[in-house]
């Protein structure tokens, strides 16, 4: 009866057609690869005996990108935040699984995914989005690195395109109103008002609730987002970090208007009859279900069309938000608070080019202190 061989034993022929085949030993099985030259045999063969000694399963080596990716996110579910897990998943069927899937896991190299880096941008793929790319397939092949499946993460060396720079988009004050005059009567207006007012983000505001707003106290509170559609049902989830959970006050005049946004969906309630749906949204469809993205950029940009003003993204509003409070003086940790970032430098760092400047008084200021003041001194006669 013949010998098994032992793991990582491996045999080094050259065939009858000129190249070179190698073979080793793997739980069993016999892993096979051909070369042109010996000398690539002897590489490959001292390569994946390293990956044995690391722990390489013969499983992992018929694995395929794809497949760990859909097992990956599957297993790694309960680790990230809703909203990641199904944005991980969009990209990866989107974009990663038909561009390299196909390639076995450990045959992944970094020109690889270099290639597949430098092919989405010909095609068009934004520079953010492939930088969202890298970093599922980043964080992925790292646990692969330390489930023994790989030796080394791939990813790790791809060149990555710089961030664009781009100007932030922001209304003036003039601008403001302008906007809000057209908004007058559209049945989102107290959506528009109320994110120019709070900074809150799109996905805070659509997942706002009426039992987040005190009456009498003239408060609101920001204490979840609404999840992007996925499947059938409602779903949410806390903001985007610990400190988003906030109370934002409010002034007189947007509680006027929510007053009257408040009586305008119990008149779409009444006309929707059976139709209607209760989530307790304060913003949502005519049938009370939770507003479509698309349709909100779509109503909100023919208001910026109509009103003559800059097509900015509605992100904008928060920045001019931001804007229109350090440009009156507030204090940067009250902005900070109102937007729900963790520290005031975070604000300082998005928001501070747009502080007033007041480098005449300073350098008046400095000239005064420094400036000497000639002084009398009284000699006493001897």
């Amino acid at each position: 009866m013949a010998k098994k061989r032992g793991n990582g034993e491996g045999s080094i022929r050259r065939r009858s057609t000129g190249n070179w085949e190698v073979q080793v030993s793997l739980e069993g099985h016999r892993l096979a690869r051909t070369f042109k030259t010996q000398r690539e045999c002897q590489e490959w063969l001292n390569k994946t005996r390293g990956q044995i000694d690391d722990g390489m399963s013969f499983g992992s080596t018929k694995l395929r990108l794809g497949e760990y990716l859909s097992s990956w996110l599957t297993s790694y579910k309960t680790y990230l935040r809703q909203s990641s897990w199904i944005h991980y998943v969009q990209l990866n069927r989107l974009y990663i699984t038909p561009g390299i899937g196909h390639i076995k896991l450990k045959d992944l190299k970094t020109e690889n995914i270099q290639g597949f880096y430098n092919r989405s941008l010909e095609e068009g793929v934004g520079v953010h989005s492939i930088l969202k790319i890298h970093a599922v397939l980043h964080r992925a092949l790292e646990q692969a690195v330390m489930s023994n499946m790989i030796t080394r993460n791939p990813a790790s060396y791809a060149q990555l395109p710089k961030k664009p720079v781009t100007e932030m988009e922001i209304l003036s004050d003039s601008q403001v109103s302008q906007f809000l005059i057209v908004a007058n009567g559209n049945r989102l207006e107290a959506l528009f008002h109320l994110a120019l007012i709070t900074g809150a983000r799109q996905m805070e505001i659509l997942g706002l609730k009426w039992s987040d707003l005190d009456w009498v106290k003239q408060t609101l509170k920001i204490e979840r987002q609404l999840l992007r559609p996925d499947g059938d049902g409602v779903k949410f989830a806390p903001p985007k970090t610990r400190y988003g959970r906030r109370v934002v006050a409010l002034g007189g005049k947007t509680i006027e208007v929510l007053r009257n946004h408040y009586e305008l969906q119990g008149r779409e309630r009444l006309a929707a009859g059976d139709h209607w749906k209760e989530f307790g949204l304060i913003f949502t469809s005519h049938v009370g279900t939770p507003i479509g993205y698309h349709n909100l950029l779509k109503n909100f940009h023919n208001l910026l069309n109509y009103a003559g003003l800059p097509m900015v993204h509605f992100h904008g509003l928060r920045h001019t938000c931001a804007s229109l409070l350090l440009n009156q003086g507030v204090p940067v940790i009250e902005v900070s608070r109102r937007l729900g970032h963790s520290r005031a430098s975070i604000t300082l760092d998005v928001y501070g080019h747009l502080i007033p400047g007041m480098q005449s008084e300073v350098a008046e200021l400095i000239d005064a202190l420094v400036t000497p003041v000639p002084i009398q001194i009284d000699q006493k006669v001897s």
